[in-house]
């Protein structure tokens, strides 16, 4: 017994490239990638940012779900200093711009001006990441000092985790798209990781308040 095959109406296949013969459908001149939603690729990160976004309000949580129980916050030593945590919530917003701009020629499949915005992001993440060094000593107390050092750090070292990881990743990025020919959905995997770069721009503005002002307050 065969399965009964499916009909679909022809003009509607045509406009995306598919083709009728008879009750065969003919898939051969449909993309083999594509952007946005219509992307598994899009999906995946979207449940990354899910699970990872998660992550960080636990920790966010256990903050200040610590803090009630303390007599004094902090805990036996000076609020962090504002000086690096800020100027690189400067930076982390401003990287958003070349970000955006790259996502967007990556969907316009412009090549030359992806390959200048990946290195110019990567510019961006590395200076993030130079400056994130210097957070850490700004914090006035070690990991394994009390509860209060170690949830600061515990924050802190969640979202340097993140920045490393994408700088990585675009890095790869950027020497695939070095290659020639360049595949199509590497343009994907461009826009994709705008997009979690987002996240990571974002995650970043709870995670600052918190842990810089969240001890002044």
């Amino acid at each position: 017994m065969t399965a009964p095959r499916a009909h679909f109406p022809p003009n509607e296949l045509a406009t995306q490239g598919a083709r009728v013969s008879g009750t065969v459908l003919d898939v051969s001149q449909l993309p083999s990638y594509a952007f946005g939603q219509r992307s598994l690729m899009w999906w995946g990160t979207l449940g990354i940012v899910a699970i990872e976004g998660t992550v960080f309000a636990l920790a966010v949580m256990t903050y200040f779900y610590l803090r009630t129980l303390a007599d004094e916050w902090p805990m036996g030593s000076p609020a962090p200093r504002l000086l690096w945590g800020t100027l690189n919530l400067a930076v982390v917003l401003l990287s958003a711009i070349p970000n955006h701009w790259t996502k967007g020629a990556a969907e316009r499949h412009d090549l030359g001006r992806v390959r200048a915005g990946l290195l110019v992001c990567l510019v961006f993440a590395l200076v993030a990441i130079a400056l994130r060094f210097f957070e850490f000593t700004a914090l006035n107390v070690a990991w394994d000092t009390n509860a209060y050092g170690s949830i600061v750090w515990l924050l802190l070292g969640l979202h340097t985790l993140h920045l490393v990881t994408d700088f990585v990743d675009s890095a790869v990025l950027y020497a695939l798209m070095l290659r020639d020919p360049v595949a199509g959905k590497r343009f994907v995997d461009v826009s994709e990781n705008a997009m979690y770069w987002d996240f990571v721009v974002l995650a970043w503005i709870p995670i600052y308040l918190v842990i810089y002002w969240g001890a002044r307050l």
